[in-house]
């Protein structure tokens, strides 16, 4: 018997989250409806972001970054951390320049492109997070963004699993 039976086509699930203030951690959550009474799961295939990006001023350096988690986080997370599936930063250094210094972009892989894996992650619970913290800014920033993912359900052990894993994994 397979693990896991895909019971959708691709689905797209688009998300705006909005710092609650400047250079404030803010964590929305993305509910992606999932039924648990049929196990089902949600494969994760790509995570894109689209961010506000961070005040150009002189002198200062300042960013934006954002990630998205299985689980509540109360940080931002990085893709070390087994419970984040993305990750993104813009940055602008500018400390010691007098104008609005330079950027810099960090886009951790939303998806594994060439690497021939099948998807990025599982989300077995139906609440997906997405977290957004600004430094340095004016003002509060944003992000837009898209997750590119299938339905599937799993065999009663594997969705046990699945579901002890990421309620671990905080």
């Amino acid at each position: 018997m397979v693990a896991l039976k895909k019971t959708s086509e691709m689905i797209q699930v688009s998300f705006h989250v909005d710092e609650s203030a400047a250079n404030t951690f803010t964590q929305s959550t993305v509910d992606v409806q999932l039924n648990p009474l049929d196990n089902e799961v949600m494969l994760i295939y790509a995570v894109d972001f689209d961010m506000a990006p961070p005040d150009a001023i002189a002198g200062v350096d300042s960013f934006v970054i954002v990630s998205a988690s299985t689980t509540s986080r109360t940080t931002i997370g990085g893709i070390n951390s087994g419970n984040v599936l993305a990750s993104a930063n813009q940055e602008i250094r500018a400390s010691g320049f007098v104008d609005g210094g330079v950027p810099f972009t960090n886009e951790n892989p939303s998806a594994p492109v060439g690497a021939g894996l099948d998807y990025v992650g599982i989300l077995a619970t139906s609440d997906l997070h997405i977290q957004i913290q600004g430094g340095n800014n004016a003002g509060a920033k944003f992000v837009n963004g898209r997750i590119y993912c299938q339905r599937a359900r799993a065999t009663s052990a594997v969705y046990a699993a699945l579901v002890q894993s990421e309620a671990l994994s905080m």
